[in-house]
């Protein structure tokens, strides 16, 4: 059997720490599904179309992965995929109870997908695209922490020359 995870998020945008979870993850997996969530809840910064170019052109190197997006729940769309795990990614100790939290939602829906867990490496353990976002709105320099592609897209959303 296939070992297939899906790796679900906003993606908004991809950063080094979720390049790096998707590389360490394809250790673990045969194939990763690479999920954008559609959360109508949520604003967007950047739109569904344009969030899957950036993991493409961040993710070029890397084999076995597929790009997608979804709405729903996410066990149902786990089971759609034919995967049989969530591939989660823990920062700090500060995500921990959500992500707890969210694992054991998932698993009283279906108990046959498991969730597995990894840190972040220490390197990306403060990046988030939230703090990416606001650096950049600023004209931060940012190209450490995110593909050159993706620097350039947040650099034109803010109205900054290209890097």
């Amino acid at each position: 059997m296939k070992r297939i995870a899906v790796y679900p998020g906003s993606f908004d945008p991809v950063t080094n720490g979720h390049i790096d979870m998707i590389k360490r993850g394809r250790r673990l997996f045969d194939k990763i599904v690479v999920a954008i969530l559609c959360n109508s809840s949520k604003k967007a910064f950047f739109t569904i179309e344009e969030r899957k170019t950036m993991l493409e052109i961040s993710l070029e190197e890397v084999t076995n992965i597929e790009i997608a997006s979804f709405d729903g729940l996410l066990v149902d769309y786990v089971v759609k995929r034919k995967a049989n795990a969530i591939l989660r990614g823990m920062r700090a100790v500060s995500d921990f109870e959500y992500e707890f939290q969210m694992a054991l939602m998932n698993r009283s829906l279906n108990r046959n997908i498991q969730t597995v867990f990894l840190m972040s490496g220490l390197r990306w353990i403060f990046t988030s695209s939230s703090i990416i976002k606001e650096a950049a709105r600023y004209n931060g320099d940012i190209s450490n922490m995110v593909h050159p592609f993706v620097e350039k897209k947040l650099k034109e959303k803010f109205g900054f020359s290209n890097p």
